[in-house]
């Protein structure tokens, strides 16, 4: 019996180089979901958080990174500590702000932001040290004089501030207005301002 040995035309840098790309396409287009999936989200929740913001006096853009931080918009989550919902309230503190439903994201959101806010007026609005004591716990701040040297915490803080710049900046360049003139002369007001830079490089060329 006579066997063919076919070889592969391809070296193997390329081969590797092809599976690279095909894993950087994947990753991107997973990335692009996900994130597309919590913009869908972000909106479904953000009339009922401005509302609640407004009601508790605190900024929604920091809501909105807590619950990225917390809970990545998913009300079922559920962490190893026990914590639940959105904003991730273990059933003692929800039960002290009288969350009834943990998994409901309206009682979630409100019991939350009622908490963070006794925490802010507790520490005086200093923002690293009510998130601190909002991911590790009153008792651990007090026990460390101030952020506990915990990593967990340390990145929790990180990422929530990290998350909150870019909300509010992102927030900035939507509220911002944009004035061009277009070909024909008309005076023209858009909030892009991919549209406006468009026309801006045109007038310079």
């Amino acid at each position: 019996m006579k066997i063919s040995i076919v070889k592969d035309s391809k070296p193997p840098k390329l081969k590797i180089f092809a599976a690279l790309g095909f894993l950087l396409l994947f990753v991107l287009y997973s990335s692009n979901v996900e994130a597309s999936a919590i913009s869908g989200l972000k909106k479904k929740y953000d009339r009922f958080i401005q509302d609640i913001a407004e009601k508790y006096g605190v900024d929604a853009p920091l809501i909105h990174s807590i619950i990225l931080a917390e809970s990545n918009y998913n009300e079922f989550a559920i962490s190893s500590k026990g914590a639940v919902g959105l904003m991730q309230l273990m059933p003692e503190t929800a039960k002290d702000y009288g969350v009834e439903n943990l998994y409901s994201p309206t009682e979630n959101i409100k019991g939350g932001v009622r908490y963070l806010k006794d925490l802010m007026n507790y520490y005086n609005y200093n923002r690293d040290l009510y998130l601190a004591a909002y991911n590790a716990g009153p008792e651990a701040v007090k026990k460390y004089g101030g952020v506990p040297p915990y990593p967990e915490t340390i990145r929790y803080i990180n990422k929530v501030n990290a998350f909150y710049r870019q909300i509010k900046t992102a927030k900035k360049q939507k509220s911002r207005i944009y004035k061009f003139y277009d070909e024909s002369g008309k005076v023209v007001l858009t909030n892009n301002p991919h549209l406006y830079s468009i026309y801006k490089n045109r007038k310079t060329k």
